[in-house]
């Protein structure tokens, strides 16, 4: 059935979310194998059965079978359960009333599809984006607020026991069964059963015990990072912690980071260094906004009340999720290299006045950019995103490949403050999905979509004029179904300054490149990051002293093109080169994966 158009009935398991073109994305149940589900259908609560037409595909996703996409409407045969339609009213409940804070829905219930992507960013910049993601902790607020509320009502401690495990169970289907949730289910009952038969209960043991019941039921939780993280986080508070000579407000992050560190460096590439006092300064505030959130939840006449008071201490983590992206990362190559260098430091500890010189030193060297650049192509992928100083901490902005994160990385290490101008070349999402990420505590001027051949716009020094598209009517061959009538409407730019001569060309494909006679260049970001579908009269006419190819490692497009590859003499591309920045004066070409004299990059600081 893989690669062909099949009509299949579907039973939908997890909650929809809108993708970047605006269809929805969610995992649901075919023929009983689970199947991702990309489509124009609604947005079903889990257990909603509908029928869809559409093909397959191979996925490499964990725990599914197959890739479904349809291009077509869904039939809805059955509503969602009771039970569900229940939980999913609470659930829309609190993301309406909680519509200016989005950090109550998430923190409360898992919630995230009110949260912007720079605000996302900054969650995991700052290492915060745990309090979005239910834990042990949001079992621990809940079971000891209703364990503290029911002692007055009801006076024997294993009914209240009983309640409370009810009540969790609840809980477990209103937020989803993820990782950490069920971790955190299975190490609560734990505690519970130990309680109501009048033993001790002993959190270590506990953990083994949940870890053991929650990957012999699901054994897929194994490969989860997310369950990873969660089985460290614990285990850090609750073996390391105590031996910390630290004031347990301090001594708890401490501890988590340490242990999960790793695998963050692993799943991120960067540690950040403001995490602790993140997390330091957000501790005391969890509590008020998760219990204040889930009884806004459950009593929705109180919801007003009670979320304009949870928007309070929401609204100060906010704060201190921008405040904590802004301070620098460690990108590091590995995590064995975090265990390396804690090790370092811990066994070198005498020789900390000679190993912290060495290792500022080092990481000097290994910065990027490590030249006077005027000409810098971002690494964001299999994507676009060029970036033309024109003054000190301003740029003018070519595309913004397809991740608000990696091109606002970008635009930090480059300094760039101010974006006067930002041209995006045609509306496909490897070149404008990073719009937010650019923007993200920027000023900028003026926004390119629509330009025309034969004007002119002049900014200092810098000269940019249009080549196309142009006003007249063409037909275009379809190349493959790669998109090829937007690719031809690619904004193809020539800019000119004082010290070089660049050629920018989005997408464009042969019919276009045809069209236009362009001067020599000093550089040319290739079309269509290097595809096969190039005309070799116009690159022949632009004729540069370096090409450059924005294109992603191993992207399935095979970009670029070993024929497209030999009509140039030179070639810089970002999947082996990474990031590039070019000074034309001395015709230097930094590469973010190679330092200063050559030096290999271990770690940098960004």
């Amino acid at each position: 059935m893989i690669g062909q158009k099949v009509t299949l009935d579907f039973t939908t398991i997890t909650d929809p979310k809108r993708t970047a073109s605006g269809k929805f994305s969610f995992i649901a149940k075919a023929k009983g194998v689970p199947v991702r589900v990309i489509g124009l259908g609604g947005d079903y609560l889990p257990s909603t059965k509908f029928k869809a037409s559409g093909k397959l595909f191979e996925s490499n996703e964990p725990r599914v079978a197959a890739l479904f996409l349809s291009w077509e409407k869904f039939k809805l045969i059955d509503e969602a359960t009771w039970w569900q339609q229940n939980l999913g009213n609470i659930r829309a409940g609190l993301r309406k009333v909680s519509a200016n804070e989005p950090l109550i829905p998430g923190m409360v219930l898992g919630d995230t599809s009110l949260q912007s992507a720079s605000f996302t960013e900054a969650m995991r910049r700052s290492g915060l984006t745990h309090l979005t993601a239910v834990s042990g902790a949001n079992f621990a607020i809940i079971s000891s607020f209703l364990l503290w509320l029911m002692q007055f009502p009801i006076k024997k401690v294993r009914i209240r026991l009983a309640v409370t495990s009810i009540a969790l169970i609840a809980f477990v289907g209103l937020v989803r069964p993820s990782p950490s949730v069920l971790r955190a289910a299975a190490m609560a009952a734990v505690v519970i059963f130990a309680k109501s038969h009048r033993q001790r209960s002993d959190s270590v043991p506990s953990l083994g015990f949940a870890i053991a019941v929650v990957v012999i039921a699901d054994p897929w939780q194994a490969r989860d990072p997310g369950f990873a993280l969660s089985v460290l986080a614990t285990a850090g508070l609750l073996l390391i912690a105590p031996r910390i000579k630290a004031p347990r407000v301090f001594a708890e992050p401490i501890a988590a980071t340490l242990l999960c560190s790793p695998i963050v460096v692993s799943l991120s590439g960067y540690l950040s260094i403001s995490s602790v006092l993140a997390n330091v300064l957000a501790a005391p505030l969890v509590a008020p906004v998760t219990i204040l959130g889930f009884i806004a939840a459950l009593i929705p006449p109180l919801a007003p009340l009670l979320v304009a008071v949870a928007k309070i201490p929401a609204g100060l983590i906010t704060k201190v999720a921008y405040r904590a992206a802004d301070f620098p990362v460690i990108n590091l190559r590995n995590a064995f290299l975090l265990i390396a260098f804690i090790a370092a430091l811990y066994f070198g500890r005498k020789y900390l006045f000679i190993l912290i010189p060495i290792i500022l030193i080092l990481s000097f060297l290994q910065r990027w950019p490590n030249n006077d650049w005027q000409i810098a192509n971002c690494d964001v992928g299999q994507g676009d995103a060029l970036v033309l100083k024109s003054a000190p901490h301003s740029g003018v902005v070519i595309d913004v490949g397809p991740e608000p994160r990696l091109i606002d990385q970008c635009l930090k290490a480059l300094s760039i403050n101010e974006i006067p101008l930002l041209i995006l070349t045609h509306p496909h999402a490897d070149h404008v999905g990073g719009l937010v990420g650019a923007t993200n505590g920027r000023n900028v001027g003026r926004i390119i979509q629509n330009a025309m051949r034969g004007e002119i716009l002049k900014l200092g020094e810098m000269r940019i004029e249009f080549l196309w598209p142009d006003n007249g009517s063409h037909y275009f061959t379809d190349n493959g179904g790669e998109g090829s009538e937007i690719n031809n409407q690619s904004i193809v730019a020539l800019i000119t300054t004082n010290d070089y001569s660049l050629l920018t060309t989005g997408d464009l494909e042969p019919d276009a490149q045809s069209l236009i006679s362009p001067p020599k260049v000093d550089y040319l970001k290739v079309a269509h990051h290097g595809s096969k579908y190039q005309d070799n009269r116009f690159n022949k006419a632009a004729n540069p002293e370096l090409a450059i190819i924005s294109v992603g490692v191993g992207n399935k497009y095979g970009h670029p093109a070993a024929q497209t590859m030999k009509l140039f003499k030179k070639v810089v591309r970002t999947d082996k080169a990474g990031a590039i920045a070019i000074d034309p004066n001395t015709g230097s070409v930094s590469s973010s994966k190679v330092g200063a004299f050559g030096l290999p990059v271990l770690w940098r600081v960004a």
